[in-house]
């Protein structure tokens, strides 16, 4: 490829159509996120037909592990893609050059770090994550294939986010989607026709994460990018590793506490039986969707932000935000509607066990009723990361998925066993009778909605006065140099 071609890439996010740019970068990026979870939903599809409910709770179980794996290599990935962007930019490509490569090496060294950590503690890791004494062997068959493969997966995320921040959303794409078909395809063989039960499974994710990340090394070592990996370009620049880390560590945190959510809902579910632990799985992997589809959206929608404002092209940061409010509230509210009307739909797909499902349909409507406002709430996240704001981007970060869901998990159970009355309300609008406790578990999601929305009101409106602002002062700017080349 030649140069002028990659550079022509890279600066189209600056002076393109506003909408073809946006839906050129974040249609691939939304692909690739169906396509990881369509691989996650199969992966829970497959291991239900072993017909064994503590097989299913430990997939459950394992799940805030893989995102937890995840969440370091989106750490260098988002905070490298938000600040090679503004590199890109602002004209600096030496500089971009040296983010990526000091955030490929990084991650390296870190994977390895991690896959020795996870081995060495992994059955306290587990129980942290909800493990029961049934679902142990099971998780622990099935992560420590999942842990052997850290590097990859880490990489694999690094990789994607800094691709995109040049602006090739679709190599990117085919990549995930790769990896992902790969496992689809290996999973009953691995289980079935091997034999190897839930290893089998681990072993397909993780086949798939490899070829995934060999096929994303080489499109940089071997001259395919924009910008470049290179040994010589590792830099311990404080700088640098600064720039990574105000954006990389929020995203971390987001990422950290989703996982952290997910096995304190493991553990808050595992007094009511296995049957709880294994609902709350299926129905995770089913409200991510949302997550996952807008996730991929905002991974086209960053690098474009970043690029013009690292560019000072604030009307272009404006019309983009407008456009992506727009785009992910209708996508959100149409999602919301099908997934209360159609859970008991969607939790059939994945099991046969009445009680699964009973649980799982008041988990799927509860969670879903504030969809409509996932848009707006991850758009904004997203916007600061891009705007390198770490402070507001830190906090809603951490909001949605920990900041408000963590007590929640903690303080609603109890609560609803000592409220029922009080809260027959909330009971009433779902279908089915469960536990008292569980209602609190299956309200929890709801509870951390209502606060993020507000939260997330309150620093719109701030940042969309900021940009008003810089825009004004774009505009005399540019005025005042024409008016004095006229007088010249």
């Amino acid at each position: 490829m030649k140069v002028d071609e990659r550079e022509k890439r890279a600066k189209i996010m600056g002076e393109g159509e506003m909408k073809k740019v946006l839906l050129s970068l974040a249609i691939p990026a939304i692909i690739a996120q169906l396509v990881n979870v369509i691989y996650n939903l199969a992966d829970t599809a497959f291991v239900g037909m072993l017909n064994d409910t503590s097989a299913m709770g430990a997939v459950s179980v394992a799940y805030p592990l893989m995102m937890l794996l995840s969440a370091v290599g989106l750490m260098f990935g988002v905070g490298a893609a938000s600040y090679i962007a503004r590199c890109l930019g602002e004209n600096r490509k030496d500089e971009a050059d040296k983010t990526t490569s000091t955030a490929f090496f990084s991650v390296v060294a870190v994977g390895i770090i991690c896959t020795i950590f996870g081995h060495v503690f992994l059955k306290q890791i587990l129980k942290s994550l909800g493990a029961t004494q049934t679902i142990m062997p099971y998780a622990v068959s099935y992560s420590k294939i999942l842990i052997s493969g850290s590097v990859f997966i880490m990489l694999n995320m690094t990789h994607n986010n800094m691709i995109r921040a040049e602006g090739n959303a679709k190599f990117s794409m085919f990549a995930i989607c790769l990896g992902a078909v790969l496992n689809i395809i290996l999973d009953p063989i691995f289980m079935f026709v091997f034999d190897m039960g839930i290893k089998g499974a681990a072993v397909a994710t993780v086949t798939g994460q490899i070829v995934s990340t060999i096929y994303l090394t080489q499109y940089f070592f071997r001259g395919k990018s924009f910008i470049k990996i290179d040994a010589k370009l590792f830099s311990f620049s404080k700088k640098i590793y600064s720039e990574i880390m105000k954006i990389g560590i929020p995203t971390f945190f987001m990422q950290f506490l989703t996982s952290m959510s997910m096995g304190l809902l493991n553990t808050a579910s595992a007094p009511y039986g296995d049957t709880a632990v294994a609902a709350v799985g299926i129905t995770l992997r089913i409200v991510t969707i949302g997550i996952y589809v807008i996730f991929g959206y905002n991974q086209g929608f960053m690098p474009v932000v970043g690029y013009n404002y690292g560019a000072k092209n604030y009307e272009r940061v404006s019309k983009s935000i407008k456009l992506s409010l727009i785009w992910t509230t209708v996508f959100s509210t149409i999602l919301s509607i099908v997934c209360i009307t159609q859970a008991e739909a969607l939790m059939k797909f994945f099991t046969k066990d009445t009680e699964v499902i009973s649980i799982g349909v008041n988990y799927i409507i509860a969670s879903n009723i504030l969809i409509p406002f996932l848009g707006f709430q991850l758009v904004y996240a997203c916007l600061f990361q891009a705007l390198g704001k770490s402070i507001p981007a830190g906090i809603l970060s951490i909001s949605r998925q920990g900041l408000f869901l963590i007590p929640s998990i903690v303080i609603l159970p109890s609560f609803f066993e000592r409220n029922m009355n009080s809260l027959s309300f909330l009971v009433n609008l779902l279908p089915n009778s469960i536990q008292p406790g569980m209602y609190g578990v299956v309200y929890t999601q709801f509870a951390s909605d209502t606060v993020t929305i507000v939260i997330t009101s309150i620093l719109a409106v701030k940042v969309n006065k900021q940009l008003n602002n810089k825009s004004l002062e774009n505009k005399k700017s540019k005025e005042m140099s024409l008016r004095l080349q006229l007088k010249n």
